[in-house]
């Protein structure tokens, strides 16, 4: 009877491990794709921002329409990319882009004291913000996901019950690590 008691009882024990390592695991998955999704959330904001931005440039730089076609066909690409790779690549594209339109401005004293621009600037700077923030959140819930699935014992369990390892957000291009060139 103590046989029995014991192999019941460690019987039990693993079952309530594993399904503690198994909601454990979809725990951390699901704080993974909730932190895409508030990255979604910002990035939809900026394209929003956008559209209103680029049309009051436009009123003050007529002759930079190179710089207005990069920036729309930036944000159609970054929306339209699919989550991944892909869409890293679209958003860091879009930045850049973003970064020559504020540059073009520079060159316009009338365009940097329309509040109309001001306040977009601001708004996209604080959209920026987000989405940074976004990008670290997602990244520290993409490490809690990926350590897990990779250290023992739990990938014993990741594995069979097709948990797999998600990407990070990261920087894809030495434009965006590369230090500001600030000129007076």
């Amino acid at each position: 009877m103590t046989t029995i008691g014991i192999v019941i009882a460690v019987i039990v024990v693993v079952a309530l491990w594993l399904i503690a390592v198994f909601n454990g695991l979809v725990r951390a998955r699901m704080r993974a794709r909730e932190a895409m999704s508030d990255i979604d959330v910002q990035t939809k904001r900026r394209y929003d921002l956008i559209p209103n931005l680029v049309e009051t440039v436009k009123g003050y730089a007529k002759h930079e329409s190179g710089v207005f076609e990069r920036v729309t066909a930036a944000r159609t690409a970054a929306m339209q990319a699919p989550m991944g790779n892909a869409k890293l690549e679209a958003e860091n594209a879009l930045s850049g882009t973003l970064k020559s339109l504020f540059a073009v401005a520079e060159n316009y004293p009338d365009l940097k004291a329309n509040q109309n621009f001001l306040h977009l600037q601001q708004e996209l700077t604080d959209t920026e913000n987000k989405i940074q923030a976004s990008r670290r959140f997602y990244n520290s819930n993409v490490m809690e996901l990926n350590t897990k699935i990779e250290t023992f014992p739990t990938n014993l369990i990741a594995g069979p019950f097709g948990f797999s390892k998600m990407e990070f957000f990261e920087v894809q291009n030495d434009v965006e690590r590369a230090p500001v060139q600030v000129k007076f």
